[in-house]
């Protein structure tokens, strides 16, 4: 009798967890520091017109500088990575018996008995020996792999569309009231962003909300302080 093995195909959380914390870190920075730069400048009493300059400044600075750091920070992790795989592949090359027996260990070390654990441990040297060690022994899987350029853009055009938030509001309201206009749609921005990402990741979204707008209130309330004690 022929079994036909279908995939069963399913979408889970930790296969968006790389782009999901860079788009959320970058719209969450590009919010609270640009919110935070315009409170500061605004409670310094400077002019709208340099407030905007500044905001404007801080998001294109912010957005590269996220780009940046992302990329060399997922990168860092690409490379050792790809140093883990390279001796994982020099020591299934030298000594393919012992990475046997080290695998059927892992198998065993999960609830496997022996035997099981060992025929498991051949079928999967035989159809991807590196791609075995390299998910069971290594934690390494393409879902979350890093992917540094990917990571990169991210965090950058999230970043810039989280600042556009707070420079916009800066734009459209009148000079007299842009501090606490700012301040308070940049808290609700938060809130809003806080709950999407928590709901995507899985999480309580009112946990996200209130955990994302209390520190960037605070951020933002510290900022206007350091600003109003040096007036322009």
């Amino acid at each position: 009798m022929k079994v036909s093995l279908g995939r069963h195909a399913e979408r889970h959380r930790t296969a968006r967890i790389g782009w999901l914390r860079a788009a959320v870190l970058g719209a969450n920075d590009g919010i609270v520091s640009t919110a935070s730069l315009i409170a500061g400048v605004a409670a310094a009493h400077a002019s709208q017109g340099n407030i905007l300059m500044t905001g404007l400044a801080g998001l294109v600075a912010g957005a590269m500088s996220m780009a940046a750091g992302e990329y060399v920070s997922v990168h860092s992790q690409a490379d050792t990575e790809n140093a883990d795989l390279a001796r994982e592949r020099a020591e299934l090359d030298a000594d393919p018996a012992a990475e046997l027996r080290e695998l059927t260990a892992i198998y065993v070390g999960r609830g496997l008995p022996y035997a099981l654990a060992h025929q498991v441990a051949e079928q999967l040297t035989l159809h991807d020996a590196l791609g075995a060690h390299a998910r069971d022994e290594l934690g390494i899987s393409e879902s979350l792999s890093a992917r540094p350029l990917q990571a990169a853009f991210a965090s950058a055009c999230s970043f810039a569309v989280g600042a556009a938030f707070p420079l916009v509001v800066a734009w459209s309201v009148p000079e007299a009231q842009l501090l606490p206009w700012v301040i308070g749609m940049s808290v609700l921005f938060l809130a809003g962003l806080g709950a999407v990402a928590a709901q995507a990741g899985g999480a309580r979204a009112v946990t996200g909300a209130w955990r994302v707008a209390f520190w960037g209130a605070l951020a933002m309330g510290v900022t206007a302080g350091v600003g109003a004690s040096f007036p322009a």
